[in-house]
């Protein structure tokens, strides 16, 4: 979708500050190395194949916290879209001018 420079921009359409963002992908990347973090402690606590399960899960999930931290956040998958005003707002003339005074 093309643009015109002259188009108001929605500010819904705008994306997160950047520290915002950093924010957002720094809870992300610590609530997965806590999960990990968890996956390591029950490894040391579990006996049997449980145990190999989370020692996998511990060596697996630093690669899918990055890609996941790293992840762009998209808040309008459309772009942006123009800003269209609501029409029935005001009634017709109601933006003209009545200081006039010779005017009816």
């Amino acid at each position: 979708m093309t643009r015109r420079d002259d188009e108001p921009i929605s500010i819904s359409a705008a994306r997160p500050s950047k520290s915002a963002d950093i924010r957002r992908r720094e809870i992300k990347y610590l609530v997965s190395m806590g999960i990990r973090t968890v996956c390591f402690i029950l490894a040391i606590v579990v006996s049997g194949p449980l145990r190999w399960a989370f020692i996998v899960a511990a060596f697996v999930l630093p690669y899918f916290a990055v890609v996941m931290a790293n992840a762009a956040s998209h808040t309008d998958p459309d772009g942006f879209q123009p800003y269209q005003p609501d029409r029935d707002a005001l009634p017709p003339g109601a933006g003209e001018d009545l200081s006039d005074p010779g005017r009816q």
